[in-house]
């Protein structure tokens, strides 16, 4: 669970020591859990995110019984992102040798730039925005630094069968390697820009840059690449077409369907490996 194998002792220590502090507040669980159990990234940062969402999975499960929430103390959830004032542009279209070269830039949270990623990608991906655990966004502009494109990459996914038997894992090699394995969970070029090729140029640029942005804010970097692309609503050209794999194809459950009785829709799960990643 979240990467740990809990044991019958685990559980027991865990129920004692939540428990003795009943008077604690989730947040302050999970950061104390990762500060005892030596809970950290590859930049020596206490994974609390992590540890939170294993509490809850523990609790959903009947392990343990968490504190109730303590409401005087939770964040107001964060609106829409807005933009005042913002009108769609008008729908234009180019050459690629016209736009290169083709730039792309990691979005930092609490900037200009991120906040219009952020925009771009509530009003017009089909899925939204959601950001969860470990992330990392790009915007792509062209060389008149136009906006094209937006792309969020996070964790992987933590089972996914055609991922895993391509790679060649075993249940232990999964637990040990999955943190370098990103998932492009997001891509959008903007529906005004009408530009042949340019998902793959655009894919392409941030593949040769994402290990080193991925090292730089997490400590470590990366050896694959995922994605997992609809059937039915894309092709999956752009990924073909920058040496990325299709491997096989989700089932068709959500990764919530303790039950297997949601229906989700299927998809294609492309890999991209750099040179000696993921073996």
């Amino acid at each position: 669970m979240q990467g740990r194998v809990v044991g019958s002792e685990d559980l027991r220590w865990l129920r004692e020591w939540v428990d003795t502090h009943a008077d604690w507040s989730r947040k302050r669980l999970a950061r104390e859990l990762c500060a005892a159990w030596q809970w950290r990234d590859g930049r020596g940062r206490l994974k609390d995110f992590a540890a939170r969402a294993f509490l809850l999975k523990l609790e959903a499960r009947g392990h343990l019984q968490l504190p109730s929430l303590q409401e005087h103390q939770r964040r107001r959830p964060r609106g829409a992102p807005e933009w005042a004032g913002w009108q769609e542009p008008a729908a234009w279209s180019g050459l690629l040798r016209e736009l290169s070269p083709v730039r792309v830039e990691p979005v930092i949270p609490g900037t200009d730039l991120a906040r219009r990623w952020a925009f771009y990608l509530h009003r017009c991906h089909y899925l939204g925005l959601r950001v969860v655990g470990a992330n990392l966004g790009y915007l792509a502009r062209d060389v008149q630094g136009r906006e094209l494109a937006c792309l969020l990459f996070g964790a992987a996914a933590w089972r996914c069968a055609a991922r895993d038997r391509a790679l060649g894992w075993t249940e232990g090699q999964r637990r040990q390697r999955l943190a370098r394995v990103a998932n492009n969970t997001r891509f959008l070029i903007l529906p005004w820009v009408r530009v042949p090729q340019l998902a793959s140029v655009v894919l392409g640029v941030v593949v040769r840059r994402i290990r080193g942005d991925w090292q730089a804010k997490y400590g470590h970097g990366l050896d694959v690449l995922e994605s997992f692309v609809e059937r039915g609503r894309f092709a999956g050209t752009c990924y073909r077409a920058t040496n990325w794999r299709c491997v096989g194809s989700t089932r068709g459950r959500s990764r919530q369907d303790r039950d297997r009785t949601q229906r989700v829709p299927v998809k294609d799960v492309y890999l991209y490996q750099w040179a000696g990643g993921g073996q």
